[in-house]
């Protein structure tokens, strides 16, 4: 993704800002705002990334799309265009709000299954979660038909795959294998 080095070194500067002044929730909550709307909106985006638009221009728009922001979002959003790094303000924003969940001791646990996880299935793989790891963990849940069956877990950076597609994948390799070198 390209910024999201310079982005993620504004949101670390932005979270650092924002808890020294004690009002990290607050800016969390604008960066969640600005995330969403800017997912939503193509206008904005590339309102944001056209390089005919002066950064003056850019600003009094976002200002007026988020007319409500802390004064500490603000002076993030001051700083992005006077650096000249307005287009980033999406991924600054997304940014922050992981560092911030991560300051929080949340992470997010993402389980792709095949069909949609019902209450009871839910709380059994948060059960199991919680065995691993100590931060409080929500749950996304994301359904791949294409994996057939089973499940694939990605917490942070590990990812656990017992997915069938998966399994078959690597049986389909093992028979690969021994069937060249049985022809040797």
């Amino acid at each position: 993704m390209k910024g999201s080095r310079a982005a993620l070194r504004y949101a670390k500067a932005g979270l650092s800002f924002a808890v020294d002044k004690q009002v990290a929730a607050e800016v969390n909550q604008d960066m969640q705002s600005i995330a969403a709307t800017l997912a939503q909106s193509t206008d904005l985006k590339e309102l944001l990334a056209s390089p005919v638009l002066k950064n003056v221009q850019k600003k009094t728009t976002v200002k007026a799309v988020f007319s409500s922001l802390h004064p500490v979002s603000s002076d993030i959003l001051e700083l992005l265009v006077t650096n000249n790094r307005i287009n980033l303000l999406g991924i600054v924003a997304q940014q922050y709000v992981k560092l911030y969940d991560q300051h929080e001791g949340r992470e997010v646990a993402y389980v792709t299954t095949a069909i949609p996880l019902d209450q009871a299935l839910t709380k059994q793989v948060l059960a199991k979660i919680a065995t691993l790891t100590d931060k409080k963990v929500t749950l996304e849940n994301k359904v791949d038909e294409t994996i057939l069956g089973g499940f694939v877990l990605r917490i942070a950076d590990v990812q656990y795959n017992a997915s069938v597609a998966h399994k078959l994948q690597t049986l389909k390799q093992t028979f690969i294998t021994n069937t060249n070198v049985s022809t040797l």
